[in-house]
């Protein structure tokens, strides 16, 4: 079995593509690049990334958002909702739940996915708390150098839990949920991000321009705009 699982490994490799990623950025019209927000639960992160998708998408960018608990229902479904259609030995083997093992590879899984959006020129948004800095890390290593764009939304701990949006920090401080991040597992803030969003003290809609804003300056997208047959475009379209 080892040697037909080494002989498989082999035999994987990579394909070039006809269409290039340049060639896709070229008809988009702006660069693909990944925005990776991070932060605690109840912090902004979706409300953020929402914000920031919508102001993209009426620019005529190509994007695409990945949430988290979105993510959690199909591509890592825990391992309770894969068991009924799949059975219980697929659903221990591919499920995902919350320990430490599970949210790394929820991480890696998401990271692969956001590459693959971003070889096709699509801005991908990721609202994923995302709590170990070795795991934000390693999606950065899997890009090009630029393409990780890390976010950090940020708001104290108490700030969080009181808007504690599904209740999950009561059930925590209850005992009724254990490793839950910022209570009984940590949040590894990142050290260097490409940008700090204080969520605590400005509005969702404040905090989507300073990501626009840095997305002009960094060439990700073009600072004026206009419109051909509907779509926006910029400068270097």
């Amino acid at each position: 079995m080892a040697e037909e699982q080494r002989s498989e490994l082999v035999d994987v490799r990579w394909h070039a593509h006809a269409v290039s990623r340049e060639d896709r950025e070229r008809a988009a019209g702006h660069r693909g690049c990944v925005l990776w927000f991070t932060g605690l639960s109840g912090c902004g992160k979706s409300t953020v990334a929402n914000a920031v998708d919508r102001l993209l998408y009426e620019r005529g960018c190509r994007t695409f958002l990945l949430d988290g608990d979105n993510v959690r229902h199909g591509l890592n479904a825990a391992p309770a909702l894969l068991e009924a259609r799949h059975g219980a030995e697929f659903a221990r083997r591919f499920g995902l739940g919350f320990g430490p093992q599970d949210r790394e590879e929820n991480i890696r899984r998401i990271g692969a996915v956001a590459e693959l959006f971003v070889q096709a020129a699509t801005i991908t948004l990721t609202a994923f708390i995302s709590p170990y800095r070795r795991d934000r890390d390693a999606v950065r290593a899997m890009l090009p150098a630029g393409d990780f764009v890390e976010i950090h939304v940020k708001a104290p701990l108490e700030v969080c839990e009181s808007r504690d949006p599904k209740g999950l920090y009561k059930k925590a401080r209850a005992g009724e949920i254990k490793g839950f991040t910022g209570i009984d597992d940590p949040y590894e803030e990142p050290l260097h991000p490409e940008l700090v969003l204080d969520s605590a003290s400005h509005q969702p809609e404040a905090l989507a321009a300073e990501v626009i804003a840095w997305l002009e300056r960094a060439g990700k997208i073009n600072e004026s705009v206009g419109s051909i047959g509907g779509r926006h475009i910029g400068r270097h379209s």
